[in-house]
């Protein structure tokens, strides 16, 4: 359209090495000059589970201010976008000193509503990979659904709930937690209305995190594999969440599961719906208390292009 201001693009594939796979995300380098209601109408028109908007940093010594949106709002810190984000920032780094295909390490800052967040960003042997530290440490907070309510949410049967039943998790973002017998029970699992919202609402979440025991996935170990429910978000399942990733730390504590030290998890997502995640989870641990959370995964590029601006009144 002539006349009309344009806007960078670029999106990854998340939490893979594979194209086609893992979290698909949308990044739009320069964000400078949008509105909120430009940034939710962008957002929507891409259609995937969050869009990230890049900024200059308040503080110079970082690499970039962030704002994160997913198809209903804005939200403070999530896992896939920090991730691809930084590995995209590393990558225009190499580029611009003309070694676009070599092996690196960068360290990356980006200020997010939930705080400063730590990347590191490497490649090896062909394959960007990046580390984020949690910006506010996961904590279990109140709220319990019991293990019959949980199935009813998901569609299942009463056996195929773990005795802990459903929990709730801070770490920026609320996500309520549900543990499953098996990985058999997690391939069954379906949001079932509209006892599911109704247990969103009572407890006040960004989702559901459900998880189980998980066999290997294309011959790599898994410790724990997962899916994440959340309908009234505009995301009826999302391949891979970071975010949720961190947080459950707390939980895995919490049940004890985990203990003092150091522990490195893998984690696979996304696979019931043909986009194969893997998330590595590196937790530290000291006097039965949550140190630091680190979230790890890869990311390749999918496209680039150029997006018209909506109008600024554009409706959120």
């Amino acid at each position: 359209m002539a006349g009309s201001s344009t806007k960078r693009f670029v999106t990854l594939d998340v939490f893979t090495h594979t194209r086609f796979s893992g979290n698909p995300l949308a990044v739009v380098p320069d964000a400078r000059g949008l509105t909120d209601a430009q940034m939710q109408t962008i957002t929507r028109e891409f259609n995937l589970s969050e869009t990230i908007f890049v900024f200059p940093p308040e503080n110079p010594a970082h690499d970039a201010r962030v704002r994160i949106f997913y198809p209903q709002g804005e939200m403070s810190f999530a896992g896939h976008p920090t991730i691809g984000c930084a590995i995209y920032l590393a990558c225009v780094t190499q580029n611009r000193a003309g070694n676009p295909s070599g092996d690196f390490e960068h360290h990356i800052v980006l200020e997010e509503p939930a705080g400063v967040v730590p990347v590191r960003v490497w490649r090896r042997d062909g394959e960007t990979q990046a580390e984020f530290q949690a910006p506010v440490t996961p904590q279990m907070c109140d709220g319990h659904l019991a293990r019959d309510e949980c199935a009813a949410a998901l569609g299942l049967q009463l056996e195929d709930i773990a005795p802990q039943g459903g929990t709730v998790a801070q770490g920026g973002p609320r996500f309520g937690y549900i543990g499953l017998r098996d990985s058999a029970a997690l391939d069954r699992a379906r949001p079932s209305q509209p006892c599911f919202d109704s247990c969103q609402r009572q407890l006040d979440v960004d989702g559901f995190y459900v998880f189980a025991k998980g066999p290997a996935q294309d011959g790599l170990e898994c410790d724990w594999q997962a899916r994440m429910f959340d309908p009234m978000g505009g995301i009826p399942e999302d391949p891979a969440t970071g975010s949720a990733t961190a947080i459950l730390a707390a939980r895995l504590l919490w049940m004890g599961a985990i203990g003092d030290g150091e522990t490195r998890l893998r984690l696979f997502q996304g696979v019931q719906m043909g986009r194969a995640s893997a998330l590595g989870l590196r937790i530290e641990v000291a006097q039965g208390q949550l140190r630091f959370v680190h979230v790890s995964g890869g990311a390749v590029m999918v496209s680039r292009g150029a997006l018209i601006v909506p109008p600024h009144n554009a409706d959120r």
